[in-house]
Order: structure tokens, then C-alpha cells, then sequence
């Protein structure tokens, strides 16, 4: 489908992100397949707009959001359908019909790491925050957070300092600064190697009950999260939580007993969540993806003899592969990656199945 119909679905009445999704795993045809499934009250919407666009409140409201996104460069909606959509935000329950996006699409290229914690870090927990941001940064991850204050803003900026990548997924509409001091932040994040994502319309104000709902997205978008500083009761306990549910990978940084900010930290390693010291002990964890341990593998380039699909085909094996980490493996981009796989596929040299792409053992070489 097109990125019309995705915002229509995305503006029915009735309908949230569960049931959406839902209905997007019966990969229903365009539109009665979708007419058949949908509650009553939501089919009889789409219904209207689809035989009667002229009488329909659908109409101005997707020709609200089309002016917008057509008004600057930078401006994105993303679906399921597109090429950048993250497979990996489909295996949690209640993923978003869609995300707005603000800034450089090719942040959603590398593999990537959450980090949260926070909003009123010790100045160790800065620190931390910023080092392992950095270092992420030049071992080819993009870092994922919240864009809230204290711990996110610092990892965040500190990757993009080291000229990395960075998304921030917020709580508001893409268009509004939320919290306000973090302009510089917002601004630097629309530019190459930052982007902001939203499931929330432009024009959407920032809600408490939004920042839980946005969590869910920080970890799904990501292979593991960090959590740098915690106190017992707070928001990245949540985002810790969502990750265990999403089957993500859980890290967290020790500290002194006598800090109130590490406390949650421990609680987490007394749980069971990998006790960090140096980004080698998250790397060794997630070791298929620590693509960048040896830089000549960040960009690979076929030799002569070696064809444009065979440069795919040499990072597949039995252990599902993300398009994602193909592009950081490759240094293709992911329209590029998706027609080499297509073709690969056609082939019967590769197959899809749930987590990403699979070498098929009916051929060999590569």
C-alpha cells in the first residue's frame, strides 16, 4: 500500500496500534480485505472515504498531513510498506500503523542501541552517558533514545558530536520541541546522520501519557538497550521492562551502592541484565551485529569476481539477518539491499523468515 491508505488506517476511529497491528499480520488485501476485518465502526470510516472522499473527515485530515509533509525536504511518513521501515519494530506487539519522520532517513541504516536513564544524571552518569555514546558512534551503531533530559540528550549528542547517528523517537508530534531547552539538540538532530521519529501527528503537544507509549518504540527500534543511570522507581525501569517483553537484549552500568541514581542499575543486574563495563561486554552479546570490531567490514566492496548479489550473500547464514544490519554490512542502502535479496530469492539462494533474511543451503560459493 501507499503511504495514503497507511495514513488512512492510521486515522480510523477506534482503532490502536494493537489492533492495527493485528490486522497488518493478516496481510488483508487493499481495500476489501481490509473492510472485511476491520471493527464496524472503523469500516464504515474508510468506507465513506474511499466511495465518498468528498463527505468524508478522513479527507482533510490527510490533506492536512500530505501539505505538511510535502512543505520542506526532511519530511517523511513511514509504513510498513516503505523501504526504510525497521523490520524489527514488527516483532513487538503493538507497533505504530506508521512514524513521522524529520531528518536524514539514513540513521535508521546502522544497527542500533538504546540508551536511556536519568533526567537528573550525577555527573559520572554524564559522563558514561557521553563515552559509550561515542564509542558506539565510531564502532557504526546509531544510538536511540528519547531526547529527554539528563541521560538520553547526552548519549544522543555525544554520538552526533563523533559524527555518528542518533534517532530520537518523542512523546509529541515531530514538529515540536519537547522539552523546550533541548532546541540546539532538535535542530542538530534534522541534520545528516540525526533523525526525529513520531507515531504522533505534526502538531501533536507533548502528553504524560504519551512518554510510556514512546518507550515501547525506543526499544523495539533497537537490538538491546543500556540503561546508564536509574533510580529504583523510573522511566527507564519501564524502557527495561519493554525491552525483556520485546526478547531485546537488557545491559546495565554498575555504581556505588550509595548512589540513589545507580540503585535502579542494580536492580536490574541483580535481575539479570548484562553487567557493563566497557562496550565490548554489550558488543560481546550482540556479537553478529558488532559489525564495526573490524573497521574493513563497516563498507565492504566486491572484488572483480564477485557479483553485486554474491556481496549479499556472503553475510547470510542459518541465524536470520535484518536488511538492517545488511546495510551496515554492506554499505548499500536498503533499496538497494531489498532488490539484490529479491533477486538472491528468485534464486532460491535465500529465503525470509521471522528476523530477517536466511542463507538457504541449496547453494554455495561466496
Amino acid at each position: 500500500m501507499q503511504a495514503r491508505e497507511w495514513l488512512a488506517l492510521a486515522r480510523l476511529p477506534g482503532m490502536g496500534a494493537a489492533r492495527l497491528a493485528e490486522l497488518v499480520a493478516a496481510r488483508p488485501d487493499w481495500p476489501e480485505g481490509w473492510l472485511a476485518l476491520l471493527p464496524r465502526e472503523a469500516a464504515m470510516a474508510l468506507r465513506l472515504w474511499l466511495d465518498h472522499p468528498a463527505r468524508s473527515p478522513l479527507s482533510a485530515e490527510l490533506s492536512a498531513d500530505e501539505a505538511w509533509l510535502g512543505a520542506e525536504p526532511g519530511r517523511h511518513l513511514i509504513h510498513p510498506d516503505h523501504p526504510v521501515w525497521p523490520r524489527i519494530l514488527g516483532q513487538i506487539a503493538d507497533p505504530p500503523p506508521v512514524l513521522w519522520a524529520l531528518g536524514d532517513l539514513g540513521a535508521l541504516g546502522p544497527p542500533r542501541l538504546a540508551m536511556v536513564g536519568s533526567r537528573r544524571p550525577t555527573r559520572e552518569g554524564l559522563t558514561n552517558a557521553a563515552g559509550f555514546a561515542r564509542e558506539l558512534a565510531g564502532r557504526g551503531w546509531c544510538v536511540v533514545s528519547g531526547m529527554a533530559l539528563g541521560i538520553d540528550a547526552a548519549a544522543q549528542q555525544a554520538a552526533l558530536d563523533a559524527g555518528g547517528t542518533s534517532v530520537a523517537v518523542l512523546g509529541c508530534g515531530v514538529d515540536v520541541i519537547y522539552p523546550p531547552r533541548h532546541h540546539r539538540l532538535y535542530r542538530r538532530l534534522q541534520e545528516p546522520g540525526g533523525l526525529l521519529l513520531s507515531e504522533h501527528p505534526p502538531g501533536t503537544p507533548a502528553r504524560a501519557g504519551f512518554f510510556p507509549r514512546r518507550n515501547r518504540i525506543v526499544t523495539g527500534l533497537s537490538l538491546g538497550v543500556l540503561v546508564v543511570e536509574a533510580a529504583e522507581r523510573s522511566g527507564s525501569l519501564v524502557s527495561a521492562r519493554l525491552a525483556l517483553e520485546q526478547n531485546r537484549e537488557v545491559f546495565a552500568l554498575p555504581g556505588s551502592i550509595h548512589n540513589p541514581m545507580a540503585r535502579g542499575c542494580l536492580q536490574l543486574i541483580r535481575d539479570g541484565a548484562v553487567l557493563v563495563r566497557e562496550l565490548d561486554d554489550i558488543l560481546a552479546e550482540l556479537s553478529q551485529w558488532a559489525v564495526a570490531r573490524a573497521p574493513a567490514l563497516a563498507v565492504s566492496t566486491p572484488g572483480p569476481a564477485e557479483g553485486r548479489e554474491d556481496s549479499l550473500l556472503r553475510w547470510l547464514s542459518d541465524t536470520p539477518t535484518p536488511v538492517d544490519a545488511l546495510v551496515a554490512l554492506t554499505g548499500r542502502d536498503v533499496a538497494a539491499c531489498q532488490r539484490g535479496l529479491l533477486e538472491l530469492e528468485l534464486e532460491g539462494a535465500v529465503a525470509q523468515a521471522a528476523g530477517g533474511w536466511v542463507r538457504l543451503p541449496t547453494r554455495s560459493g561466496a
